[in-house]
């Protein structure tokens, strides 16, 4: 017979898993805070509670080592040579820094990129500890993170891999 997820559960595998998505393209440098949803493409597996999100700020359902990937499909008004996308964390519900960074390219205006960044958190404040995550570049043009609502392009995948 074949392993239920419950099966994986009792074990002592993994017990959250989710992934959020933005429905609608992101313009501009600076934290994403609109236009994210849950995954509702047919196929999906949502596995536990799942991440709460809130202007763009993602609080963790429960404690323990969570591995977050944030993957985008980008572009740019301009050529640029690094378009960031990043994860930024907050230890005290308010204070954020960057602690996970990817740089993409756009060679030439309306080219296309994309970046992968992942950080493995330790997450045992569930009033504090949260995630978001941000665009930005360093040269001229306006860059964009792509977004819709029936297929992942920009998306940010959420697992928690064990207890702390």
């Amino acid at each position: 017979t074949s392993a239920t997820a419950s099966d994986f559960q009792a074990a002592g595998g993994i017990t959250e898993t989710d992934q959020w998505r933005l429905t609608a393209n992101h313009s501009g440098v600076g934290t994403i805070t609109a236009n994210w949803e849950r995954n509702d493409t047919t196929g999906f597996g949502l596995l536990g509670t799942g991440m709460s999100e809130s202007s763009g700020i993602f609080t963790f359902p429960s404690t323990g080592y969570w591995f977050v990937i944030f993957k985008s499909m980008l572009n740019s008004s301009a050529a640029s040579l690094y378009v960031r996308g990043g994860i930024e964390y907050t230890p005290d519900n308010g204070t954020y820094s960057i602690v996970a960074n990817d740089y993409g390219q756009c060679y030439a205006a309306s080219s296309y990129g994309g970046t992968n960044s992942s950080f493995l958190f330790d997450i045992t404040d569930l009033t504090n500890h949260k995630v978001r995550f941000a665009l930005g570049q360093n040269h001229g043009g306006t860059p964009q993170f792509f977004g819709n609502t029936d297929i992942n392009k920009t998306y940010a995948t959420f697992t928690r891999l064990g207890d702390t």
